[in-house]
């Protein structure tokens, strides 16, 4: 032992005494370790040990990209890229501590769609995870459920797109989980709006109500969720199978009707996840890439961001015009949306020939800037649809120029409003003709496909509102050249056609409202139309990384970030 621990000493030595170019002869040891060459390498370097991949802080310089709509969520985002984990890997650790952070509107039992960019084949494509309901209810389900989408739908993505090991990325949500965590402002906005109809469920009550019992927990007070986080440390060690099959199924199947949902064992097996193609509108010398049915304000963003750039309409006009505009577009769009999406949310034609060149002219064609257009005599008038607005969105860019946007849903605000017990998983409410479902998903990429370089992400929340919040965020960028951060913060403007009201946020200049009226709008202030979260490279990554943009939306309660280090 002594004569080894003596070769060590001179090992080291030798090392240092080389890297000063003091000692002219060498010596090998078979006895080498691995500590002895870290040692070695530290003697010769900067005095600090080379990081491996994974651990926090190994990627050295830019780091890409987050953003999300709850704090803590995009600071995990932005953990992964440090630790040298793509786009994919970001947001799949987002999202798993979103399931844990933000469950009202991203719970394990929801589903959603992500586009991906792979800089290396210059292909985007969307993942469609959302969360159908069953074929079949039975009579003793009293809040049916819908199928969870989200488990296999991040697998899918994570593992055609991701780096870092699986159970790296689900960590930080399981340790959230069993840990606890002080609630958010976004989660405490979510809690206080459906107050104490949570808490009719003795599971929901047990997590989400104060210590006194009568009341939601509010900002800044403690979540536990131990049963979540049992079910994540199962995904975190065994992959996402055993959730969809095997005796965990059979019990959460057990469990989800006890709960007054539906659910059935093969209807979970059977669930997958599908690749699709993107709904595609050219904006400039760039693409922008958007979700098909059945996430439909993504689609009706597409439709609308082609109206507003047509013949470079959206730039060359005055603010009040540029408000009608926005108005008159948005209602043409809600209006046509009932032409190619039927009641049960599924689109009926295909995104791509939404906004082929000759509709979207059509679609424009009586379109001017002094007159008000009565939805009523054009196209049919839109169903009454009263669509949730309880979305949430997050994105990532790498420094490699990967991307991948992200748009989620429970279908509901807090699904059914029920766990599964013994499981910590919040029910995804089925969709409905009413408005429940994939309608508000709303994520989209604009790339350079000559160059192979991402451009933007861009995901919008709010229900109704968001394809007009996305489409005109997006031109306000492209079009007028304006920042991330102004484009996101500028007021905005929508009409549904039903009402035909024009409502405007309270920041809109009265000038701008006084060309809303005399072109026969009828107009209502309000205080917010809908939340757009922001990734911008003007000038393309990874080529420009120092020109990147992030901007969270401040009409609600998030995060961007992204730095060098």
């Amino acid at each position: 032992m002594n004569n080894r621990f003596n070769t060590f000493k001179a090992t080291i030595s030798g090392l240092h005494q080389s890297c000063a170019g003091q000692r002219r002869t060498r010596t090998r040891s078979r006895q080498l370790t691995a500590a002895v060459l870290m040692v070695g390498l530290t003697a010769c370097g900067s005095g600090e040990p080379e990081l491996p991949k994974g651990a926090l802080g190994f990627v050295e310089g830019f780091l890409g990209g987050v953003v999300a709509d709850e704090p803590r969520a995009a600071l995990v985002g932005r953990d992964m890229l440090s630790s040298g984990g793509s786009a994919a890997d970001a947001v799949t650790a987002m999202y798993f501590t979103l399931a844990v952070t933000l469950p009202s509107r991203a719970g394990i039992g929801g589903g959603g769609v992500c586009l991906a960019f792979d800089a290396a084949s210059g292909k985007t494509e969307v993942l469609d995870f959302t969360a159908p309901g069953t074929e079949t209810v039975p009579a003793s389900s009293d809040r049916p459920s819908a199928i969870p989408g989200n488990p296999r739908g991040f697998f899918a993505l994570q593992a055609r797109h991701g780096k870092l090991d699986w159970r790296q990325v689900i960590s930080p949500g399981e340790n959230l989980a069993r840990f606890g965590h002080p609630a958010s402002r976004a989660f405490a906005r979510d809690l206080r709006a459906i107050g104490p109809a949570l808490l009719a469920d003795a599971n929901a009550r047990a997590v989400f109500a104060s210590k006194t019992g009568s009341s939601v927990i509010g900002e800044g007070q403690t979540v536990e969720q131990l049963d979540l986080a049992a079910t994540l440390g199962m995904l975190r060690a065994r992959g996402v199978g055993p959730f969809y099959t095997g005796p965990f199924a059979n019990n959460f199947v057990q469990s989800v009707n006890a709960a007054g949902g539906s659910l059935s064992i093969e209807e979970l097996r059977r669930y997958t996840p599908s690749w699709r193609e993107t709904v595609k509108v050219e904006v400039g010398y760039e693409v922008a890439h958007f979700a098909p049915t059945p996430a439909a304000a993504s689609t009706q963003a597409a439709i609308m961001l082609a109206m507003l750039i047509e013949d470079g309409r959206f730039d060359d006009v005055t603010p009040g015009g540029r408000a009608h505009l926005l108005a008159e577009t948005s209602m043409r769009a809600a209006a046509d949306r009932e032409t190619w999406l039927n009641a049960h949310g599924q689109g009926t034609k295909e995104g791509n020939a939404l906004v082929s060149e000759n509709r979207i002219e059509i679609l424009s064609r009586s379109l001017n800037f002094e007159t008000k257009t009565d939805p009523s005599t054009y196209i049919p008038r839109p169903r009454n649809r009263n669509e949730s607005p309880a979305t949430t969105s997050f994105a990532a860019a790498d420094p490699a120029g990967n991307a991948v946007a992200c748009s989620v849903t429970m279908n509901s605000s807090f699904g059914t409003g029920r766990i599964a017990a013994g499981t910590g998983v919040l029910l995804a409410a089925a969709p409905d003709t009413a408005g429940r479902g994939a309608i508000g998903l709303a994520p989209m990429l604009l790339v350079n496909e000559n160059s192979n370089e991402f451009r933007m992400a861009a995901t919008a929340n709010g229900g109704a509102v968001a394809p007009s919040a996305l489409a005109a965020v997006v031109a306000r960028i492209t079009q007028m050249d304006q920042s991330a951060k102004d484009a996101v913060q500028a007021p905005r403007v929508y009409n549904g056609g039903d009402p035909d009201m024009t409502y405007y946020e309270q920041t809109l200049d009265q000038v701008s409202v006084g060309k809303l009226t005399t072109t026969g709008h009828k107009v209502l202030a309000v205080q917010g139309l809908g939340d757009v979260n922001v990734l911008y490279c003007p000038e393309g990554l990874p080529t420009k990384p120092e020109t990147c943009q992030m901007a969270s939306d401040p009409r609600g309660a998030g995060l961007a970030s992204g730095s060098m280090r």
